[in-house]
């Protein structure tokens, strides 16, 4: 194993734990009002870009990773979107 295959999989094991937390959290409360939308947003977005680029390059632990950050980033956006826009009315 390389060093930049260890780097690459801290990297993931720290993304994929770093969103965990705020997304079981998120779910379990379903409280999105200290949740900075925008942030959320381009996080997800990010994390999608990352994963297509995943597919584009066939590197498996790339788009892994990031296929479940962009998921989490979508639950914990969704019910944002959901509070904000919807639960308030």
């Amino acid at each position: 194993m390389q060093i930049s295959d260890i780097i690459g999989t801290i990297a993931a094991i720290a993304m994929v734990f770093g969103y965990l937390p705020q997304t079981v959290r998120t779910i379990r409360t379903r409280s999105t009002d200290d949740i900075a939308m925008g942030t959320f947003l381009m996080m997800g977005l990010g994390s999608a870009a990352f994963a297509i680029q995943g597919i584009l390059t066939r590197n498996i632990p790339l788009f892994a990773t990031n296929l479940l950050t962009t998921t989490m980033s979508a639950i914990i956006f969704g019910i944002k979107i959901y509070n904000d826009y919807f639960k308030k009315r």
